[in-house]
């Protein structure tokens, strides 16, 4: 291995370093107190509940973990939105699980906790898999109501997913564990069945406080909306339980009764290690994003026996298109080639840049994965379409928008890895979040923007220094190095996969060592689904 290998191994590790650092510390949720005060009432933590209910030996994959990460700051944070979730298996069955973390604000609700609780239940949507709320929650956080209540995206919307869940038969079990007030009661309560713990979790429109200022009535709550009174009087839910882990079982045993799902036929042999050493990824992803590497190099240390079948490989050389097992599912890949590549007519192609041919290329290989059914995965490390005269003279916008109406129009399921750059319209035609991938995640090296940082920076740099000229204000040059600096420093911040995570653009950071399971979890859970028939819109040719 040459010093440059060995330079970026090291800042690579150092970057999952510190991604597991960060990882840990929202793990801890509200700290290790409010850990001690869930425990003293008697109660699991969130992440406790999860690793009872799943089977034991197995994995959860946890989505969304970076949520609200540096955000509500004036609100003293909210590590994770306040809940956990992800993909667990429940009795040999694959499951979303939500999770209420009551040591964040007593579960409270911000903006990002309703876009995370939405976030899970398109996933269960989507793939048609069973979901489990573990609630434990003080309600909306009432300070920032107007970011929250009214909105299309906002706290109602999961009501009426769990409406429209029920409507499709995706099976929906909720516990509650905690508090569970106001518009919240609604969640479990719109579930197929609802169980509460005894003593600890308690549900009802208004507490005893709100009541009495409301109608005078004097009431406890537990009198008003504990255990006893809804399974033994208002039969609003179905079994009480004395406390956590017998209501977990409990659902371990309902889950375990659930009739086995249809699965759509993904193609699946034994798994296979990939014959490349998967590590030396971290030494082949450049320290310095503006250098060129060989992609093919990334995808022999994902896939199965490093084995790739590639598809028109002497066209369009700048898309890598090809298809590949990962854990033993096939799969079709499509990733942005980040070495310079020479073309038939000697020609030679940016790395990193759609060309034309590619976008060519890569429509039509969508559409024979579509045809075979075979899941879809990109690779993200794309610096956008070419431009110029030669490349508008040559038909990109046409180029690219076949591909976009192929990435659009995809039934199989898609999985999007962000490996390094990902801006602009390259990350729409590389499955960007607004195209509906299944499960997006990114790797520590990952930059998500409209363009780079360097080249934004002097671009708004150039547009704030006409404005002052406008107003008739001359700019020094150290002035306007400091302005540059300024500029390019908060850009920076918002280029970082943390602030795209915090987001939930992405629906985590990863290890690339993660990457084959997150693939494989995905497909597993996407098999639960049908695949609709494929229908192409219009494309010019």
């Amino acid at each position: 291995m040459d010093l440059e290998f060995n330079r970026n191994e090291d800042l690579f590790k150092q970057l999952c370093f510190q991604l597991e650092a960060r990882a840990a510390k929202i793990r801890l949720g509200g700290g290790e107190k409010k850990i001690d005060e869930q425990h003293q009432k008697g109660k699991l933590t969130a992440r406790e509940r999860i690793n009872y209910l799943i089977d034991k030996e197995s994995a959860f994959l946890e989505f969304g973990l970076f949520a609200a990460d540096g955000m509500y700051r004036e609100q003293g944070g909210c590590p994770g939105a306040g809940v956990v979730t992800g993909i667990g298996r429940v009795s040999g069955r694959l499951c979303v699980i939500v999770a209420n973390d009551a040591t964040v604000k007593a579960g409270a609700w911000f903006p990002m906790t309703a876009k995370k609780n939405l976030r899970a239940q398109e996933v269960a949507i989507e793939n048609r898999l069973p979901i489990i709320y573990l609630v434990d929650s003080a309600g909306v956080f009432l300070p920032m109501q107007d970011e929250i209540f009214p909105d299309k995206e906002h706290f109602g919307r999961q009501f009426r997913n769990n409406a429209v869940m029920s409507s499709r038969g995706i099976v929906q079990i909720a516990a509650i564990m905690g508090s569970c007030v106001a518009g919240g009661a609604y969640l479990p309560i719109m579930s197929d069945e609802a169980m509460i713990v005894d003593k600890t979790g308690s549900i009802f429109l208004a507490g005893s406080y709100l009541v009495k200022a409301a109608i005078g009535e004097e009431v406890d709550n537990e009198t008003l909306g504990g255990a006893t009174t809804h399974c033994e009087i208002s039969g609003v839910t179905d079994n009480k339980f004395p406390n956590d882990q017998a209501c977990l079982d409990y659902i371990r045993s309902v889950v375990d009764k659930i009739g086995r799902p249809t699965l759509t036929g993904f193609d699946r042999i034994k798994p296979a290690t990939p014959s490349a050493k998967q590590e030396e990824i971290y030494g082949i992803v450049p320290a310095d994003r503006s250098k060129p590497y060989d992609t093919m190099e990334i995808i022999r240390r994902l896939v199965d026996n490093s084995e790739f079948t590639e598809y028109k490989a002497l066209y369009g050389k700048s898309l890598i298109c090809g298809y590949a097992r990962i854990d033993g599912w096939a799969v079709g890949l499509v990733a942005n080639q980040r070495k310079v590549v020479k073309t038939k007519k000697g020609e030679m192609q940016m790395g990193g840049v759609i060309y034309s041919d590619a976008a060519d290329k890569a429509a039509r290989f969508i559409m024979n994965c579509n045809q075979r059914k075979i899941p879809l995965v990109f690779l993200q490390d794309v610096s956008g379409f070419m431009v110029g005269s030669k490349a508008e003279q040559g038909g990109i916008i046409k180029d690219g928008a076949k591909m976009v109406n192929a990435v659009a129009n995809s039934t199989v399921p898609k999985f999007t890895v962000i490996i390094g750059n990902s801006y602009g319209a390259g990350n729409y035609a590389m499955c960007g979040k607004a195209y509906d991938p299944r499960l997006i995640v990114a790797w520590p090296s990952a930059q998500i923007a409209v363009m780079s940082g360097a080249s934004a920076a002097k671009t708004l740099l150039q547009i704030r220094v006409s404005a002052l000229k406008a107003q008739g204000k001359t700019i020094e040059k150290e002035e306007e190095t400091l302005l540059l600096k300024e500029i390019t420093d908060r850009y920076n911040e918002q280029l970082s996969p943390y602030y795209a995570a915090a987001r939930l653009w992405v629906d985590d950071i990863i290890d690339p060592l993660e990457t084959r399971s997150w693939i494989s979890t995905g497909i597993e859970a996407a098999s639960h689904a049908p695949v609709e028939r494929f229908n192409v819109g219009v494309i010019q040719t």
